[in-house]
């Protein structure tokens, strides 16, 4: 295992930068060596898992075929969650992980990137008082697994409910007529689902692990993998004592005896203005769906994503699904029942889904658990399934731990993520980069000050410095990786089509 030394305030934390050469010179020492543990997948689950082996002293090589957060990682709800909607279900034990996790998200992993956000349960005409009632007992059962997982009230307030006039002083959009007030509740957030999966990834690679993405896994065994090159275009085999298969809603077509039945979240992109200075989010409950919400989530730049649908997808399993538009047409009817002027189409200035990883079972997809599985082929591949983004860490250790019994316990819980530590010293670095890069975001701004040209801004207020700064320390190999993942420039086409002259240079001139 390799410890990173303390890096100098704002420096890449030693041995963290991921890049095209370092990419190359990994890639030829994993045909040459035999590795502990190789991990297929590199969203959060098969980071964090390279992550967990790697801090525990073990030798890691972990490969995806495309980029990191590549598939289902970077979809989802940007949620940090304590699994209110479990408990509802009855999946105690489910829901207090979820809270565990959460705090450790929040306390002591990544308190740069997850932090706490209120969210207003609109109390309409079409809410009940005995609604409200079970609702609001919903929220203090939710704040009692705080408390027991240890989550301080001051991290994370505890439910309350509020005027009509205060319902709306938070959220000006809500229609006032019939309004009885709100219920206010707060919950984790991360500012970016794939920048956290970044972090964990660079923080795995300080700790030794070769990163490697682009290389596609034909084929698993036992004790290895066929695996393609897809830059260079050649296949070789990469040995290993033990391999993870993390690669979710496709687990099955590396391992046949995996059977999933993944489900599609959707969620709409709103043009910034379209909710008003919108100062939380929103659970808009869905009619006739007990403790299931459409969520209505500000983001950073003035955004607001509207999520998210819950349906069973059929036949083969794309590389990025499609948001249909019945499930647009679906999520603006919720939202606009709660609203003084209706969101139109032309208001939704993207949308993305994303697929759940579920295990095959019978019933609705909205109803199956959502509690990860560990399964062992007879070959030794061991996969891990289901979970959520809120509990990859746990999902991570479980893994390790079922590949290797006997290897030294997990470090994870307290182990920082890259850009945790303090920040560093002196001011004027702008808000909108300390909460994405934390301790980094002081080299961030200064490659800009040092090179104006770098100030450039882009969409979203990203500037080229961050899209050089990706290439050279994130593993950005292209435009797709630092306008859809290291930035989520991409989510609206007009603005990805502005960047792309921008990502080409930071490629082409700053490597």
């Amino acid at each position: 295992m390799q410890t990173p030394a303390p890096p100098s305030p704002g420096d890449p934390v030693p041995g963290s930068s991921l890049n095209a050469a370092r990419r190359a010179r990994e890639l030829a020492e994993a045909r040459e060596t035999v590795v502990d543990v190789l991990v297929v997948g590199l969203g959060a689950t098969g980071a964090g898992a390279a992550l967990d082996a790697a801090s525990r002293g073990l030798s890691v090589v972990a490969v995806d075929a495309h980029d990191l957060a590549f598939g289902t990682s970077r979809w989802s709800s940007k949620m940090i969650h304590g699994g209110l909607r479990y408990l509802a279900k009855g999946q105690v034990g489910v829901a207090r992980e979820s809270a565990v996790e959460r705090g450790i998200l929040l306390r002591h992993t990544a308190p740069h990137l997850v932090t706490a956000q209120p969210y207003v349960l609109p109390l309409t005409p079409e809410v009940s008082r005995g609604q409200a009632g079970l609702m609001m007992a919903g929220y203090r059962l939710g704040d009692l697994l705080r408390a027991s997982a240890g989550t301080p009230r001051a991290t994370l307030p505890g439910p309350t409910r509020v005027p009509a006039s205060r319902a709306r002083a938070l959220v000006p959009a809500l229609r006032g007529h019939g309004l009885r007030g709100g219920l206010v509740s707060f919950d984790g957030r991360v500012v970016d689902d794939a920048r956290l999966v970044v972090a964990i990834a660079r923080t795995a690679a300080a700790h030794g692990a070769r990163v490697l993405t682009r290389c596609r896994a034909l084929s698993l065994s036992g004790d290895g993998a066929e695996v393609r090159d897809e830059l260079g275009g050649d296949t070789f085999t990469i040995r290993a004592r033990r391999v993870v298969n993390a690669t979710g809603v496709w687990a099955g077509e590396l391992v046949p005896s995996v059977s999933m039945r993944p489900s599609r979240g959707t969620h709409l992109v709103l043009r910034p203005g379209a909710l008003g200075d919108q100062r939380a989010g929103m659970h808009v409950p869905i009619p006739g769906e007990g403790a299931r919400f459409v969520l209505v989530l500000p983001q950073p730049g003035g955004r607001v994503y509207v999520g998210l649908t819950d349906e069973p997808v059929e036949g083969p399993i794309p590389d990025v699904p499609e948001a249909p538009e019945g499930d647009i047409a679906f999520l603006l009817e919720v939202l606009n029942s709660v609203l003084e002027t209706p969101v139109a189409r032309a208001d939704v200035a993207g949308a993305y889904a994303g697929l759940r990883p579920l295990l095959n079972a019978e019933g609705r997809t909205a109803d199956l658990s959502r509690r990860h599985a560990i399964l062992t082929a007879p070959d030794g591949v061991v996969t891990i399934v289901g979970g959520k983004l809120t509990t990859y860490r746990r999902m991570a250790e479980d893994v390790v731990d079922a590949a290797f019994p006997g290897a030294p316990r997990s470090r994870t819980a307290r182990l920082p993520l890259v850009g945790a530590g303090p920040p560093a010293p002196g001011g004027g670095v702008p808000g909108r980069l300390t909460e994405r890069y934390g301790s980094e975001a002081a080299a961030v701004y200064d490659l800009a000050r040092r090179d104006p040209r770098l100030a450039e801004v882009l969409p979203l207020g990203v500037t080229l410095a961050e899209l050089v700064w990706a290439v050279r320390h994130e593993g950005a190999l292209d435009a797709g990786d630092l306008l859809d993942r290291r930035t989520r420039i991409g989510l609206v086409p007009e603005d990805r089509e502005a960047a792309l002259p921008a990502a080409g240079r930071a490629l082409r001139d700053h490597a």
